[in-house]
């Protein structure tokens, strides 16, 4: 008799700290990172529930070959750690328009718009002022015959630091 007593006890004790954590209903701020150049994305993330949201970016990459301008889209699954700190994963896509110019040497200039697919997988701490910062990987995977990655495929990895809200 107790340990089931004792069991329930903790279940319940699970239960109640998987609902502890808060989303926050809106983020909006900066993504800053890489994928074979810099790049910097204006990032808003949108509270679905206290599990789910979704991640809209509009940014651009530059290097010294190529500059591009994207716009991606991810469906978040966000759980908790401890105190602040969650992770999260995803899925999406998006879309990529590019322009190709030979850098000093080379001769050639090439252009065009991509659609990319894209996972996602992060962390993040949620301070008690209106400030998350956190840092994620999204590879990217591109599709068409002219895209701007030779290999069709993008490890992005970014820091992002957003201003909370209601």
């Amino acid at each position: 008799m107790k340990k089931v007593v004792l069991s329930a006890l903790m279940l319940i004790g699970l239960v109640l700290n998987a609902q502890g954590q808060d989303l926050s209903k809106n983020a909006i701020g900066l993504r800053l990172g890489s994928n074979d150049g810099f790049g910097a994305e204006i990032s808003y993330q949108r509270a679905l529930s206290q599990k789910n949201r979704v991640e809209i970016d509009l940014g651009w990459r530059s290097s010294t070959a190529y500059d591009a301008v994207k716009v991606a889209g991810v469906y978040q699954w966000v759980w908790e750690i401890q105190d602040g700190f969650n992770w999260y994963a995803g899925a999406g896509g998006g879309l990529a328009s590019w322009s190709w110019d030979a850098p000093a040497g080379y001769s050639g200039k090439n252009s065009g718009t991509t659609l990319f697919v894209a996972g996602n997988v992060g962390v993040e701490y949620n301070f008690d002022i209106p400030l998350q910062v956190s840092l994620d990987m999204r590879p990217e995977l591109y599709f068409g015959e002219n895209n701007y990655r030779t290999n069709n495929f993008g490890p992005d990895l970014a820091l992002s630091v957003r201003y909370k809200f209601n």
